[in-house]
């Protein structure tokens, strides 16, 4: 069983990720982190964590602890994932793991010279509804794929939010940009060679709040809207010529709604529905993770996100902000 330690109480630690590993069947949570000891006590006594600890740099001191998992503000990302690998643990950490795609050679060093598996939580790729539209694109179901439509939206206008920081690694571009990139990516095994946005900024919080985006994949090209201040859609549409796939809820599976797979034929008749009731795309990650760490066999097209692939979302998000100040397309 890998021996997990959680970096921080965050919300998405406690509602999402800890209940999943305790669910997953390699592994277990050894220890939570807290700033404020009393917090972490009071996580670590909710869900019977054996150790709490008053500060993140103690928990990475154990000897108790395999790998860690970061959900701190974006900011802090970078620096506690350098961190964690330097004291010999293996990391997996929310997204973005970093602010910038440079940021990511100080952290593949950190990999390397400590021999530990370094991984950003981009929790959809191992959902099974990703599989299948990855498997039905490459068995030519809808023909070449000629369009992708996405979008992702949600309203918040609390200021003490860390969305609505920028110094925090605030806004909708970095927050939730990144999941129709990397589905799209995923799905389709092709890269962005350029982008084109228009990014309106809200004059308080002085975020991204609403984006419009175009990203030309050369066979295709994405076309994304992302908001944080718009009210709550998901969407991915996968447009080919001889069919459309369409996913319920990409994003936030089990959440949003069902998970499902519909595929329409060039007359718009369904044709195929794959729906997948009761998977936690949490669980899964944990457990793809967990295998990868301790080289078990995964299950067959499950590989856990490489800094190569953050890298390349990172990159695609950097040149959307350049894009954002004078309207132009910016290669990737």
């Amino acid at each position: 069983m890998l021996k997990w330690g959680i970096l921080s109480t965050a919300k998405i630690a406690v509602q999402d990720v800890i209940p999943a590993i305790l669910r997953s069947e390699n592994s277990v949570v050894e220890a939570v982190a807290s700033r404020d000891l009393k917090r972490a006590r009071s996580v670590a006594k909710r869900f019977n964590i054996p150790q709490a600890f008053g500060s993140y740099q103690d928990l990475l001191e154990s000897d108790d602890i395999d790998a860690v998992y970061i959900p701190l503000i974006t900011s802090e990302h970078a620096k506690w994932t350098i961190r964690a690998a330097d004291a010999g643990k293996h990391v997996l950490c929310e997204k973005p793991i970093v602010l910038h795609a440079s940021e990511l050679v100080a952290i593949q060093e950190a990999s390397e010279r400590n021999n530990v598996v370094i991984s950003e939580a981009v929790m959809i790729i191992y959902h099974p509804q990703w599989l299948k539209v990855r498997e039905l694109i490459a068995s030519g179901a809808i023909g070449r794929v000629k369009q992708v439509q996405g979008s992702f939206t949600y309203f918040n206008n609390d200021p003490e939010n860390m969305r609505n920081i920028p110094e925090q690694g605030g806004g909708a571009l970095l927050d939730i940009g990144i999941y129709p990139i990397a589905a799209t990516r995923f799905a389709t095994g092709l890269e962005p060679l350029k982008v084109q946005s228009n990014i309106r900024y809200d004059e308080t919080f002085k975020t991204d709040i609403y984006s419009n985006n175009r990203l030309d994949f050369g066979d295709f090209e994405l076309s994304m809207y992302v908001s944080t201040q718009m009210a709550l859609r998901q969407s991915m549409v996968f447009h080919g010529e001889t069919g459309w796939i369409e996913l319920t809820a990409p994003f936030n599976a089990g959440k949003y709604g069902d998970d499902c797979v519909v595929v329409h034929d060039a007359k718009n008749k369904v044709i195929q529905i794959h729906r997948f009731p009761a998977v936690d795309q949490y669980v899964e990650q944990t457990q793809a993770f967990a295998c990868h760490v301790q080289n078990m066999v995964q299950p067959e097209g499950v590989e856990i996100l490489s800094l190569e692939s953050s890298r390349n979302n990172q990159k695609a998000i950097d040149a959307l902000f350049l894009s954002g100040k004078t309207l132009n397309w910016v290669e990737v």
